[in-house]
């Protein structure tokens, strides 16, 4: 009984090891026609990344989503000074610091392009790809931080090493180790089993794909009513008493050629002049008007899938379903919620580049990245909320509540 449960055990540890070393497992000796995405063991996703970046480059909505994520989330901000020796090193840190965010782009040729540049590269690759990862280049002779140089996160996997599981970069030349200090794995929505982050486009594939299909059946369905085809119907003569079939084939077909004839050099302001037995219809949809309408409910059912894969709403992206004021505005609150959190990450790594910076430096001080996501569009808004805490303050005085010194100094609080 000890040896089965021993035995148990270890089969169990097995099942735990090859569960969380892939994002699912597959059941042998089970026949399915399903297709089904299989990922066994570690890998680093190359190929599903790069079908992200083909849909995002190659489809409208989808270059959308991703553009107006990386711009939202690329708001104005800057570094904070925490815990300086002296107000001497807390000017110098912000001078060092605002000299480090014009080099850390790494494509020199772009000049002064600096963290404002910086900052939309490493979203689009973060929510494109789930990460964005490189190496902060120091100078030669340790006086500073030169700039970051990123790597491509579709050759990067997770191996085993002495030290548990680490990041390693694949080259021609063999795998490179990536468990030094100067490198740096910025991962979106991480998987537990490998730690690797995910795009955001991950649920949409299999949608945009059927949001294709359907514009290009629009594009034909559309270009072919947009010209409308005569559908001219020549009923044959009567063959008339005593004629032989090779005269009557013979003139059926001179009366078809000469209908034929005369249909080809009718010109837009002729009318046509036929016998009874021939009948002038045009080919196309009998209700245009529905039929556009339906094409309009099937695509917007399709981008409203695409947005909801990419948790943004339509019209975000410009597209407007009657969706009123107020409505918008919480939508709008809670995409912002979710860029606030995905900020939260990025400042870190800001944080973590500014420090090496002055360390470098010889500064003993730390620094905080802050992003300031105010917007003119919530200004009168916030300015209701100021006049209603002046308004509370001059009641709470009026009435007696605080003193004239309280509200004074609550007042130079709002200012």
């Amino acid at each position: 009984m000890k040896n089965q449960k021993k035995a148990l055990r270890r089969k169990n540890g097995d099942l735990i090891r090859q569960i969380s070393g892939s994002d699912n497992f597959n059941l042998t000796g089970v026949k399915s026609n399903r297709f089904a995405w299989r990922n066994d063991g570690y890998s680093s996703g190359g190929f599903k990344i790069g079908l992200y970046r083909f849909l995002r480059d190659t489809i409208p909505v989808l270059n959308a989503c991703i553009w107006t994520w990386s711009r939202l989330s690329s708001a104005p901000g800057g570094y904070e000074i925490v815990d300086p020796a002296g107000d001497y090193d807390k000017e110098r840190a912000h001078e060092y610091l605002e000299k480090m965010s014009l080099r850390v782009y790494p494509h020199r040729f772009q000049k002064t392009a600096g963290i404002d540049s910086f900052l939309p590269l490493l979203f689009n690759a973060l929510y494109t790809d789930g990460a964005f990862t490189g190496f902060l280049i120091i100078n030669p002779d340790m006086s500073g931080v030169d700039h970051f140089q990123p790597l491509d996160p579709t050759d990067i996997r997770v191996a085993d090493s002495d030290r548990g599981k680490i990041l390693v970069y694949q080259t021609e030349k063999g795998e490179i180790r990536l468990d030094s200090d100067d490198f740096y794995y910025l991962g979106l929505n991480s998987r537990t089993g490998s730690g690797l982050g995910r795009s955001i486009l991950g649920a949409v594939p299999f949608v945009s794909y059927i949001e294709q299909q359907l514009v290009d059946d629009m594009r034909l369905a559309t270009h072919n009513a947009g010209y409308h085809r005569l559908h001219v119907q020549i009923v044959p003569p009567e063959k008339l008493s005593g004629e032989s079939d090779e005269i009557y084939t013979e003139r059926v077909n001179e009366y078809f050629d000469d209908s034929v004839s005369m249909i080809r050099e009718c010109r837009p302001e002729d009318n046509p002049v036929t016998w009874d037995n021939v009948k002038i219809d045009y080919i196309g949809p009998r209700n245009m008007q529905g039929a556009t309408h339906s094409w309009f409910l099937n695509h917007r059912a399709m981008v409203e899938e695409i947005c909801a894969g990419t948790n943004l709403s339509p019209f975000m992206l410009g597209y407007s379903y009657g969706t009123t004021h107020n409505w918008a505005q919480f939508k709008y609150d809670l995409v912002m919620r979710q860029v606030i959190s995905v900020q939260r990450q990025t400042a870190r790594f800001l944080e973590w580049m500014g420090n090496i910076e002055l360390a470098l430096k010889g500064l003993d001080c730390r620094c905080r990245y802050h992003f300031d996501n105010a917007i003119s569009y919530l200004a009168s808004d916030r300015a209701d909320i100021e006049k209603s805490k002046v308004d509370n303050l001059l009641k709470l005085y009026s009435a007696g509540l605080i003193s004239k010194d309280d509200a004074a100094a609550k007042a130079g609080d709002l200012v």
